[in-house]
């Protein structure tokens, strides 16, 4: 039989290669030429796809990973649902601890994939007992045959990223990119990311997105950790109460800070503007496009690559539920709920 090459053997053989969008709708008053890295386009829904693949694959070439043997992580829910993905095709036991500023689209995901969930408080401190990321290694300790994926502090991380996102990068831009625009939790995907392409030009400029709330635009810029920095704040998977050391702060330009309630709204107006369902996490990256044309970051002729990480779906009853937003006081007079549905009676 000829062989077709629409058919693939699972869906791990479709992470990664997701397309570079061009941004014409919500950037046509910006500075600039703007294009996406739409990570929705994984199998998975999100750029986690690409660590939890490339981790477990170190881990089975090392003998680390055996059949039957159940892997752990700290997740706010993507890299979660990859691993959780992953491990049903090759046939290992899953179990995560979650965030409970998770939304409860994302536990349901992971429930549905087969994983066991432990959801953690979200607001207590790193070295909590009860947080996420003391729960994990707990949980590690307790089960024989098990590994910690570990992304916060596992090289792996950024590794994966320097070995794909990159590379995608600079081939799809003809190595014409200027600036990459990415968030920051763990660090990954923008360490691995910046340094394959610094390689390639030094002169490209790296801006971090981070929440009010997180530590790590101020440790980028003095390198203290300061606690008097951390408060609660709604976005997920971006930011951080603690310094992940796959984060490498010696390829990231600057970083720039970006609200709740600004990163939710312009989520919703690429969804109304471009047409691509992401997530609030890609609202972040977007809003911060805009705050740095405000600040004169940007020329005509820069070509701008913005990673979008996930995709709406994670977020039906978070940013793109109106109950939620008004909840949170998002809904004001410049931004009320529009009366778009209309029931027939």
């Amino acid at each position: 039989m000829e062989e077709n090459p629409r058919v693939v053997n699972s869906v791990l053989d479709l992470i990664g290669n997701t397309p570079l969008i061009k941004l014409n709708n919500i950037t046509k008053n910006l500075k600039g030429n703007y294009f996406s890295k739409v990570e929705a386009f994984n199998p998975g829904h999100s750029c986690k796809d690409r660590i939890a693949l490339y981790i477990i694959e170190q881990a089975e070439e090392q003998g680390i990973l055996k059949p039957g043997d159940t892997i752990i992580e700290t997740t706010s829910g993507n890299t979660g649902f990859s691993l959780a993905m992953i491990s049903i095709i090759k046939g290992y036991d899953c179990v995560l601890a979650v965030s409970s500023k998770s939304s409860p689209d994302k536990i349901d995901m992971l429930k549905t994939m087969g994983a066991k969930v432990y959801v953690c408080p979200a607001h207590v401190s790193a070295d909590d007992p009860r947080s996420y990321y003391e729960v994990a290694k707990r949980l590690h300790s307790e089960m024989k045959g098990s590994i910690y994926i570990n992304q916060y502090f596992n090289q792996l991380n950024v590794d994966a990223y320097y070995k794909s996102t990159g590379p995608e990068i600079w081939k799809q831009t003809e190595g014409k990119i200027t600036h990459l625009v990415a968030c920051s939790g763990t660090g990954g995907t923008i360490s691995g990311t910046a340094k394959y392409l610094k390689e390639q030009n030094p002169n490209i400029k790296v801006i971090g997105v981070d929440a009010y709330g997180s530590v790590l635009k101020k440790y980028h810029e003095t390198r203290e950790f300061d606690k008097k920095e951390i408060y609660p704040y709604r976005i997920e998977g971006l930011g951080k109460n603690l310094i992940p050391t796959a984060t490498n702060f010696d390829v990231i330009d600057e970083f720039i800070k970006v609200t709740d309630e600004e990163s939710a709204h312009t989520a919703r107006e690429l969804a109304r503007t471009e047409g691509l369902f992401v997530g609030y996490t890609s609202g972040a990256a977007m809003q911060a496009i805009k705050q740095l044309n405000e600040q004169g970051e940007f020329n005509e002729e820069d070509n701008i690559v913005v990673i979008f990480p996930d995709h709406g779906s994670r977020y039906m009853s978070k940013v793109y539920s109106d109950k939620w937003m008004n909840e949170q006081g998002f809904f004001d007079s410049k931004n009320e709920v529009s009366e778009s549905i209309q029931y027939i009676k």
